[in-house]
């Protein structure tokens, strides 16, 4: 009888260890789905957050984000309370080596200086970007074109999103109606991302003299974003040489 006793224990035991590996194994892979892949050089971050896809070359180093503080109601108008200055992270990179742009006649980035800029990385297969989506639209109606424009900077993640018909009916269904510029070779996507992990998406502010005043990965924080365009439209930085 005490043999068996001991047996059942220990079969009862076993299984609660099981158990505490079962659940321990689920939250890890719980925090990795939302990662996608990274340009960490930690190898062990680098594995454990690599999507399951295996269509884009450069998915260790590049990721779709969501953002913690992401919120779903409707795009923020701006608030009446004063806010302070946003910081200056200094001037912009260029836009180089595109292939072409979408819903404009501008040929550069250039052709925008002098407006407050919303510059979004983006894709038309990631989740984020498209939750963002009706937050942009709102912002967008609320402006005018005369001192404020947004660019969507459209850089594949899988090579169907590559193929310009493919961005093209995106754009479209989507009802992105601001400018896009199409990065399908992802040089901007990198250098303007460089020194770090790499996201879709990610949104900058850009003011009036070319310097970047916001910059934020995924989704979230719409107001803060609808605050800081309206604060630069409405407080013009001197005009630097």
């Amino acid at each position: 009888m005490h043999n068996t006793a001991r047996a059942v224990y220990a079969r009862y035991m076993a299984s609660r260890l099981i158990a505490g590996f079962v659940l321990i194994a689920g939250v890890f892979a719980l925090a990795a789905v939302g990662l996608g892949g990274s340009d960490d050089p930690d190898p062990v971050e680098t594995a454990s957050a690599a999507p399951a896809q295996t269509d884009a070359p450069d998915q260790a180093q590049e990721t779709t984000a969501e953002s913690a503080d992401a919120d779903e109601a409707p795009a923020p108008t701006t608030t009446a309370e004063p806010i302070e200055e946003p910081d200056n992270y200094g001037p912009r990179k260029d836009l180089v080596g595109l292939d072409g742009w979408l819903n404009t006649d501008a040929a550069s980035l250039d052709e925008f200086d002098g407006k407050v800029l919303v510059v979004e990385m983006w894709t038309f297969g990631c989740h984020n970007c498209r939750a963002r989506i009706p937050h942009t639209q709102a912002l967008y109606a609320s402006h005018s074109r005369d001192d404020f424009e947004i660019i969507g900077v459209h850089a594949p993640e899988f090579s169907h999103e590559a193929e310009i018909p493919n961005i093209e009916e995106a754009v479209e269904r989507l009802e992105v109606t601001w400018p896009v510029a199409l990065d399908t070779e992802k040089t901007n996507f990198r250098s303007w991302q460089e020194g770090g992990r790499r996201f879709w998406p990610r949104t900058y502010v850009i003011d009036q003299n070319g310097d970047v005043r916001y910059d934020h990965i995924g989704e979230g924080r719409y107001q803060e974003l609808a605050d800081t365009v309206q604060f630069l439209v409405d407080n013009p930085p001197a005009i630097t040489s």
